[in-house]
């Protein structure tokens, strides 16, 4: 893999004095030769003039988090990151051409990629992508990418369009990873995607760094930002979610209820408040059972005789 190689560029308000003095210096050439009607001084001159255009197309300007790959006749000689304004020779390229790609049956140019590209954080935003989890259910998924280069020089030489094959390989980890975990109902003690956001993220960015490191790209993080069942069984795993909901709203009623009987029973025990055989106590467990866990409010039930008539 091509390695970012670190060179600095000549200072340009030096070089811009210096060629404001070649300038000026093919100018007075031009004159001085009409006015003695000396034909080298003018071609001198004009050669001169020229040749101040010329390096005046060297000047460049980078901003903070800015990086320019220098390269000289396809060459490849290293990276400026210093901000600032400089010279280099007009000779380094300022852009690497375009070329045309054949994508799903339709023909394009794509246009010339600059030498100078940004080293500041972007976000990628995945959009929501229709998989099948790990149980072969059909789920919407989509994430956000936080991503920056770190190495120009294999950002531009490593990868074709850096920033489409950050786009390319991101969709294909989310991808990857929604099919490898289960979306809320797996084994005992197995991650799933609803259950274990925080896990899934950094897992999802362990992968996305792999998938990039040729490319000269550092992940600093990725998230999900949408996860939902597809349209089509959304229904019935909704009523799924709802039935499970009650079943352990049920359950934890029930185990209350058993409770706060155990506890009356026990107490009325000890303190001999009344004596009860088991009928009697099967009756009391009954009508409690009844009152904490029905789900109207109980109707009292008036007996002016006994239990046993």
């Amino acid at each position: 893999m091509t390695k970012e190689n670190r060179i600095s560029a000549m200072n340009g308000w030096g070089m811009l004095f210096v060629n404001f003095l070649v300038l000026f210096g093919g100018i007075g050439l031009i004159v001085t030769g009409a006015m003695h009607e000396t034909a080298l001084l003018i071609f001198g001159g004009i050669f001169t003039v020229l040749l101040a255009v010329f390096l005046f197309c060297g000047f460049f300007a980078l901003q903070p988090n800015e990086a320019r790959v220098m390269v000289l006749f396809g060459d490849y000689k290293g990276v400026v990151r210093d901000s600032g304004f400089f010279w280099a020779s007009p000779l380094y390229s300022r852009s690497r051409g375009g070329k045309w790609e054949n994508a799903n049956g339709v023909t394009r140019h794509v246009g010339e990629e600059t030498m100078k590209m940004s080293l500041r954080a972007r976000n990628f935003e995945c959009q929501k992508l229709k998989v099948n989890d790990k149980g072969g259910n059909p789920i919407e998924i989509a994430a956000v990418v936080v991503w920056s280069v770190t190495d120009a020089a294999q950002a531009l030489f490593d990868v074709d369009r850096y920033e489409s094959y950050v786009q390319v390989q991101s969709e294909t980890a989310v991808r990857h990873l929604a099919s490898s975990y289960p979306y809320d109902h797996g084994e005992p003690g197995e991650l799933t995607l609803r259950g274990g956001a925080d896990e899934v993220s950094v897992k999802l960015r362990q992968e996305l760094q792999e998938r990039l490191a040729r490319a000269g790209v550092t992940i600093e993080d990725a998230r999900l930002t949408h996860l939902a069942y597809a349209p089509e069984i959304a229904q019935a795993m909704l009523r799924r979610q709802q039935a499970e909901a009650v079943i352990a709203a049920r359950e934890m009623l029930v185990a209350g209820a058993v409770g706060m009987v155990e506890m009356a029973l026990k107490q009325l025990s000890e303190r001999n408040v009344i004596t009860l055989d088991d009928e009697r106590k099967a009756a009391m467990v009954s009508n409690l059972l009844v009152v904490l866990c029905g789900e109207t409010d109980a109707q009292p039930v008036i007996n002016t005789g006994t239990l046993y008539q």
